[in-house]
Parts: structure tokens; sequence; C-alpha cells
């Protein structure tokens, strides 16, 4: 068996023709969706980027116990597990967090692994002293006087040395899987990862399919918006929206070569093809831009899954309505691998059934990120909640790797740190109980905290947009109930309960 896994990141469902997007050109989504099973009830769960990339390894949640952070020591990773099975496993990324302090010990679980440069505030390209004022003249002044200047000049560095067409990191990653595949075509047993962080803001690609999405816009290069409200001109509004539509565009047509790719190799006889991302992106809806700060709404949390197995070739162009999440999908390239000893503390279950028939392979799916709301989602219902207090939460990181996103853990953060063992999924390693610091860095504290913190149930028949809160304590003590028992099923914390004002079991 093979397998295809091409993870992009940011890629909302709604601007993907499939899902019924109308403003982004996405024909190949389109056609792949023709060919494949298409979910239509997927869900994020840790959040964001590393959490989501933990989950893909591990196959359980793990935003109830740690931020933003490294693969540990006692972690099961899908790759490592198909390695010893006898799997090689292949991962080419631009995803430049892979290689922070906060990334570090995911890619190296692979086979082998390719790392192309240049994204976002990877500090790649060297220039000691940048030419501020010209990038103040050429860029809006989020990208150089906004939140994290001190990184996002960093950007406009690189930007630099990105001028053709085949110089962008994304179009490297697939072309890079392209060498793959076509040295391994023979071969069997192998799992290659084609890893764009594209969509991703900034959103940066060729003219070619910049041009596709003219606007009135006359203003200096505006195209990395900042996780706040809008408070944004309908022109700029417009702009930042096509500046994000080219970028997907520019994902669907290298997305589109690939499938190219399976049909001359005719790779679709015993290749499975995997298509999602980690979350989506607020481009102005609800008032907002980007991530982490907001109510996760389903513009974030409700992402895109689109599967071909040769085994369920005669599935083509159908679509499937249980719900699933990304833990899910650790069990499922097990599966897909007939590795039969999926370990026990994985939450995930396999999609196989869902695929086959529909056949429904979990009833709600809890989703949240570090210090953040704990929400759920039964399919029909969404319910958010938030800590009792945001600003002053009891909240620990439990974990033997202490580093940040770009950072290690500095010294003060191991005041009133103690070994704890009360974990059955560490497999009797002791780990570090580190109370939380409101000036750490997690994602709740970068762009200035999280607002609109009022818990919330929505109905999704009725409004599919969030924008009418229900009242319907029956359905909310139903949501609450399951929610509870999910967190026992991962172990939750005590004070993990107390915080969102739940009952602590036991």
């Amino acid at each position: 068996m093979r397998t295809v896994f091409v993870l992009m990141d940011s890629l909302n469902r709604r601007a993907m023709e499939c899902y019924g997007g109308t403003e982004v050109k996405t024909p190949n989504f389109r056609r792949f969706a023709e060919r494949a099973v298409t979910f239509d009830n997927h869900y994020a769960g840790s959040l964001p980027c590393m959490p989501a990339r933990r989950e893909l390894h591990t196959g359980r949640l793990n935003f109830l116990h740690r931020s933003w952070g490294p693969m540990e020591p006692f972690d099961d990773s899908c790759p490592e597990i198909l390695k010893s099975a006898g799997v090689y496993s292949h991962l080419v990324t631009d995803h430049y967090h892979y290689f922070e302090d906060g990334g570090w010990s995911y890619h190296t679980r692979y086979s082998s692994w390719e790392n192309i440069r240049g994204q976002e505030w990877d500090p790649w390209q060297a220039m000691s002293r940048p030419p501020m004022e010209w990038f103040r003249e050429t860029y809006h002044a989020m990208a150089v006087d906004g939140p994290g200047r001190g990184k996002r000049y960093r950007n406009l560095i690189n930007r630099v040395a990105i001028r053709a067409e085949e110089d962008f990191p994304a179009i490297q990653c697939f072309a890079h899987g392209f060498q793959f595949l076509d040295r391994n075509r023979r071969e069997d047993d192998w799992l290659l990862q084609i890893e764009t962080f594209d969509p991703h803001e900034p959103f940066i690609a060729p003219p070619r399919f910049r041009e596709m999405y003219p606007t009135g816009y006359q203003g200096p290069i505006l195209d990395w918006p900042t996780y706040k409200r809008v408070q944004e001109t309908p022109e700029e509004i417009a702009e930042i929206r096509a500046n994000y539509a080219a970028s997907v565009s520019c994902c669907d047509h290298h997305f589109g070569r690939l499938l190219d790719f399976f049909d001359e190799l005719d790779l679709w006889r015993d290749t499975a093809l995997i298509l999602t991302t980690d979350h989506g992106f607020m481009l102005s809806e609800h008032d907002w831009w980007g991530k982490n700060r907001m109510p996760y709404y389903n513009e974030i949390a409700h992402i895109p899954l689109i599967v071909y197995h040769p085994d369920f070739a005669d599935r083509s162009g159908e679509r499937r309505s249980s719900l699933t999440q990304t833990l899910d999908l650790m069990p499922t390239l097990l599966d897909f691998h007939e590795v039969a000893d999926v370990p026990p503390d994985v939450e995930g279950r396999s999609i196989r059934p869902v695929l086959e028939n529909d056949t429904p392979i979990r009833d709600a799916a809890l989703y949240g990120m570090f210090g953040g709301p704990i929400n759920i989602t039964d399919g029909r219902y969404t319910y958010f909640r938030y800590p009792l207090d945001v600003e002053n939460q009891e909240i620990n990181e439990y974990t033997l790797m202490p580093t940040h996103q770009g950072s290690l853990f500095k010294v003060a953060e191991f005041e009133g740190a103690e070994l704890c063992r009360d974990f059955r999924f560490t497999k009797g390693a002791p780990v570090l109980k580190l109370p939380g610091h409101k000036d750490a860095e997690r994602p709740p504290v970068q762009g200035g905290g999280i607002e609109d913190c009022v818990n919330v149930l929505y109905d999704l028949e009725t409004d599919p947009g969030q924008k009418t809160p229900i009242d319907a304590p029956e359905i909310e003590n139903r949501l609450v109930g399951r929610m509870v028992e999910m967190m026992q099923e991962n172990e939750a914390p005590p004070e993990a309960y107390r915080r969102f004002g739940l009952p602590v079991p036991g």
C-alpha cells in the first residue's frame, strides 16, 4: 500500500468549490472530490499549527495538557510506527515551525525529510541592515510596524529571494514530492507527506494567480492581516481576501499537477490520496481576522477532508455526513497500511467505516486551544465554553520538553514546578507540571489575548453561519455532559474542569 498525504495550512473549506465556495477558483480540488469521497462533517481538534500536528502523529488531543510544543518522549508517532512496520515515510515541507524550538522532534520521526525554506518569518535570508524605509513605502503598515514586526520584516527580506514562480516554497514542495513519486513509483509500502505552509498568511502567490482576482485597491502591498477585529475599509478587506484567494488558487493548481501525476502513472490502482488542513482562517467573517483570539467559529474549526482509497474507487464523488476529526487520521493511516496494533493511548478512530458506507465512528468532537475555550460539536450543534476567569486561570503545562513556539522556557517559568505521575498516556514517565504564566509565549497571549468570551450554543442546521446563539438548556446540558466524558477519556487534569466550571470526576 502507498499513501500520499497532502496537508495544507489554513485552508478554509468555504474557499473550495467542492464545499460550495463561489469566490475562489479551485477546479482541481473539485476534480479530486469527483474522484474521491468528501467528508462534510470533519473538525479540527488541538489548535493551532503544531498542536494539530502532534495530534496527527499521536491520534489524541493535547490542548488540555500542553501549549504549542515538541513531540514528547512518551508520544506515539504515526510515521514512526509505520517505519517500525516496514513502511517508508517521507516528509516534504516548507512549514518552518518544525525547525523552531517548539517543533523539533516531529520531522525526525519520518524515514527521511526535506525542508523548503522561506515561509513567513523563517530566518532564512541574511540581511544585517534591512531597508526599512523601502519596506514602509512598499508594504502596508500591518506588515512592517504591526504586532510581531520584529519577525515580520524577516518575511519581507525572504521575499527578495522569491522572484520566479518556481522559487515559491509551496511550489517547491510539490516539485520535490513529484521527485519522490518518480523515484519510488515501482516501490510499495510508503507514505509521502507533501505539506505546504500555504495558504497560511502572508497571502503571497505568483502574479498569474493574483491577476485572477482584481480589486480597486490602490495602496501598498496588503496581504498579511493581523489577528484582530476588522477595522479596514471595504477596499482593504477585498484586497486581503483577493490575496488569500490567489494563494488558494495557486495551491489548487499545483495539487492539480499531483492529480495529473496520478493519472499519468495510474497511481489510482494502488495509492491512497488524502487532502486536508490543520485549521481554517477568519477572513473578516464575524468581524475578525485570523485565529486564536476569537471564538472558534466553523471558519476555523470545520475543515476540509477529501479521501481517495483504491478499495473504495467505486465510491467516486460520494459525500459523507458522519462526524470525524483530525485525531482520526492517525489510526486511519495505520489502518490503510495494515498496522493492526494501534497504541492504547490513541483516541482517534479509523475512518474506513465512514469511507465504506458512512457508518458513524464518533458522536462528538472536542476541539480547542491551550488556555482558550473548550468546544464541542455533535455535527448539528456547536457549543463554546470559556474559562470562568480567562485572565487568571488555574492552568498547568505537562511536559518533558519545556519549549514554547520559538523559545526555551524561561528559568522563572520553572518556579513551582513539580513532577507528576498522574497520567496513563505518559507510559510511566513522570512529567513536569509547570504553572502557566500569563506572559509566557503561548497562543492565548499572542496578539493581545482572547476576546468575546461568552458561552454560546449554535444550531448549524438553522444557523450555519453561527450568527444567532440559541437558548436550549436541555441540548446544552447534553453537550456539557459529553464534554466532561471526553475530557475524562483524554485524562484531563483536575484543574481543567475547575477553570471551566465543570464538575471534577470522582
